[in-house]
């Protein structure tokens, strides 16, 4: 993380306000560090040295921005701007963001404070943030021409209010927003109850869903597109290259996960059933949280689930969605499964000896394939584990539970040895005798004849 001097609207001059009391206030102070971050690595926050005590959470793939404390206020600082983002390794994005990256910084805070923040719009059209899910003044809420006007190009602009909730939320612009959040401008706000008691988890982890319509070869998004988005990413970036979850046997686990894509997506969990905990609207009690092993996330909301870590092992987390597991998905791709290829094969070889045939017999050697791409591409299926291709891409990760992982350390362990006997293997032996339908009839088991 580097912090850089913002000098545009640093005084009194220059400086748009939603508010002349939030201007009395903050005028000839100058503008607190905007936090730029140019990397898609994941960021440690320390616990907070001062106020109520927390857990800060654990952004895959992301960070939290600083602040300061001004007469008791927290001050925070958000450029709104072009970034590039690496969605994968061999893969940037020409996005617009927040402070160097697409999805934008986390935001921390408290119940109870008070909150100043400073926002830099250096994006070529006037921009806004609306505060999702937050309760606060109609004149802080961030639609454009209705709650204040946009922020103009080269303007910086200050919302101010109190956060009266603990909970999970969402920040994005009310501006040109099929635009705006379609070219990556979005990020969550996590308020931390005031009550460090008030559940409490070892491990917080966040993950914004996103998603982009890329063409292979291209770095900007079309921003026109409403259902055939062809690539699905947690926090703006792609399976392998999203980190793993890691935590240590017997922590208690909290996941929260924001939705700001134009489709629902059902988050599967693998190894483990969890109770979801959090809403939009707020903390479920502890009387009315239901079990589940996937968690839809609608359109524009927010869950929270919790588990606790009592099973070793890597586990798969992802979309369940077939298709948003998987990358520059086409959709004009015509289906070969069972179509004998090989006359055609060679007749195409005598003038392109590289010439693959895909889809015979499904889609899965293409998670081993090393198929010459345009640039700024990604294969379609990539990532490999311990046992070979994995066969995934988009939104997909690994929990990743081990015995004796320290309360700081994120750091990845690599792959999990399964223990002899708890691994599936191959079978040489004498079959057993197998029933089979030969027809789509129903058929009622008859009940045991006898207990045993």
């Amino acid at each position: 993380m580097m912090n850089r001097r913002q000098l545009l609207g640093a005084g009194a001059a220059g400086a748009a306000l939603v508010s002349s009391k939030a201007w009395s206030q903050t005028s000839n102070m100058g503008l607190p560090e905007a936090a730029i971050m140019d990397s898609a690595a994941t960021q440690m926050t320390p616990r907070p040295s001062s106020g109520p005590d927390y857990n800060p959470v654990v952004t895959l793939n992301g960070w939290t921005l600083p602040h300061r404390m001004n007469n008791g206020v927290k001050e925070f600082h958000l450029v709104a701007e072009p970034v590039e983002r690496e969605l994968a390794d061999g893969m940037t994005a020409h996005l617009w963001g927040y402070n160097g990256q697409s999805t934008g910084p986390t935001i921390e805070a408290v119940e109870g404070d008070r909150v100043r923040f400073y926002v830099t719009n250096k994006l070529p059209e006037h921009t806004t943030i609306h505060w999702h899910g937050m309760i606060l003044p109609s004149g802080m809420d961030g639609v454009g021409g209705l709650s204040h006007p946009g922020i103009p190009p080269g303007k910086t602009y200050i919302y101010e209010f109190d956060l009266v909730k603990s909970g999970t939320f969402m920040y994005h612009p009310h501006a040109d927003e099929m635009v705006q959040m379609a070219m990556g401008m979005m990020g969550m706000f996590v308020i931390h109850p005031k009550d460090p008691t008030f559940m409490p988890v070892d491990r917080d982890f966040l993950i914004m869903l996103n998603a982009f319509d890329i063409d292979p070869g291209t770095y900007v998004p079309r921003i026109m597109t409403m259902t055939d988005f062809n690539l699905w990413t947690w926090n703006s970036r792609i399976f392998p290259d999203i980190d793993p979850l890691v935590v240590n046997r017997g922590d208690k686990v909290r996941v929260r996960v924001g939705n700001l894509t134009m489709t629902n997506h059902p988050i599967h969990m693998h190894g483990y059933d969890f109770k979801v905990t959090c809403t939009d609207g707020g903390w479920v009690p502890e009387t009315a949280q239901w079990p589940e092993v996937s968690i839809d996330i609608p359109v524009g909301a927010m869950r929270a689930y919790e588990f606790v870590a009592d099973n070793l092992g890597d586990w798969a987390i992802h979309c369940h969605k077939s298709h948003h597991t998987m990358n520059a998905m086409g959709h004009d791709i015509p289906t070969f499964i069972g179509v004998n290829k090989s006359q055609l094969t060679q007749k195409i070889r005598s003038f392109q000896p590289e010439y693959m045939p895909m889809g015979t017999a499904g889609m899965a050697d293409m998670g081993e394939m090393e198929m010459p791409l345009p640039d700024n591409t990604i294969p379609m299926m990539t990532g490999w584990g311990p046992h070979g291709p994995i066969e995934m891409g988009g939104m997909f990760s690994v929990v990743k539970v081990r015995e004796g992982i320290g309360a700081d350390d994120y750091s990845d362990p690599g792959w999990y040895e399964n223990p002899p006997g708890e691994q599936a293997y191959e079978w040489t032996g004498e079959l057993p005798e197998f029933a089979r339908a030969n027809d789509a009839q129903t058929r009622l088991t008859p009940k045991p004849t006898s207990k045993g």
